[in-house]
């Protein structure tokens, strides 16, 4: 690390970025999104069976119908962790699909019975989501003061930048592959949200202490290289630890914990790359542009002043 100078690379992190938010885009503008229950309403099946079941082996049958993310509850009299009584929450179902799913989750000589099919309205209305999206517009206007009141403009626009790209990261890849966003996927976001603003402040507050202890005569692209060596090293332990948490909840938390990890694992691994590469770089080169257009305009004045005495 010592010897790579990651500002100087700007052209290819940019070049990067610029690609995978034109696939994001593409993806989320040409697919969609494939929104939950929580969000378009779905159906209760309220389910019996002879002997007890456990959730797993209910879910195992809900994967035959590609239904193994759906919300199952044992009701009833519980023995531990089985029951009779099994309520399924579920995407809109016809009656025709509602009875085959009674019959791919009934099991050998335990056979599973009806009581009750229900379609429900979405947990999560329009107002509420308008709320919601509200109050995370208003989220990044607190964010911009604050990182403008603590540093500079600068440093606000570039660390709310690199926020916008990992938040589109995430979302390209859940339209491109089609995976279910639920009432959990908005908690994962504003997680992403706090992790990568936290990365971007670590690295500018040091950028900013550095100011006042690096020689004048240094570029800017050589006070972010070195305040990026003096905080890598915190950034890789806080990914790796972040990460190795949100993998073992991925993995083995079962498949109603899966999109709610994997939103973090991408969120994560993107923001630590886009504070890093990205926001650092941005700040650099428009401190560069702003110098350049300043001493352009320095010497055409001098050069007119210089006419003029002649």
């Amino acid at each position: 690390m010592k010897k790579f100078n990651v500002v100087r690379h700007f052209k290819y992190w940019f070049t990067l970025s610029g690609l995978l938010v034109i696939l994001s885009l593409a993806s989320i503008f040409m697919n969609g999104f494939n929104f939950g229950i929580d969000f378009t309403g779905g159906t209760i099946l309220d389910v019996s069976y002879k002997d007890p079941v456990t959730v797993a082996e209910v879910r195992e049958g809900l994967a035959k119908d590609g239904l193994e993310t759906s919300v199952i509850q044992l009701s009833g009299e519980t023995q531990e962790e089985s029951g009779r009584n099994v309520i399924i929450r579920t995407r809109n179902l016809s009656s025709e699909e509602s009875q085959k799913v009674v019959a791919d989750i009934a099991l050998p000589d335990n056979p599973a019975e009806m009581n009750r099919i229900e379609t429900v309205g979405a947990v999560i209305g329009s107002e509420v989501t308008k709320n919601t999206l509200l109050n995370v517009v208003l989220s990044f206007g607190f964010l911009i003061a604050y990182m403008s009141f603590r540093f500079e403009h600068r440093i606000a626009i570039s660390a709310i930048t690199a926020i916008c790209h990992d938040i589109l990261m995430v979302l390209g890849v859940f339209a491109f592959f089609q995976l279910e966003i639920d009432g959990s996927f908005l908690a994962a976001i504003l997680t992403v949200l706090g992790y990568s603003m936290n990365e971007s402040v670590v690295i500018f507050d040091r950028i900013r202490e550095n100011l006042h202890t690096h020689r004048k005569t240094d570029s800017y692209e050589t006070l972010a290289n070195d305040s990026i060596r003096q905080t890598i090293r915190r950034s890789c332990y806080t990914l790796t630890t972040t990460m190795f948490a949100v993998a073992s909840l991925y993995f083995f938390g079962g498949d109603t914990t899966k999109n709610f990890a994997l939103v973090m694992m991408i969120g994560f691994l993107s923001g630590a790359y886009s504070s890093i590469c990205v926001a650092t770089s941005i700040w650099v080169k428009w401190h560069e542009h702003g110098h350049s257009v300043r001493n352009a305009g320095l010497h055409v004045k001098k050069k007119d002043t210089a006419a003029e005495e002649a």
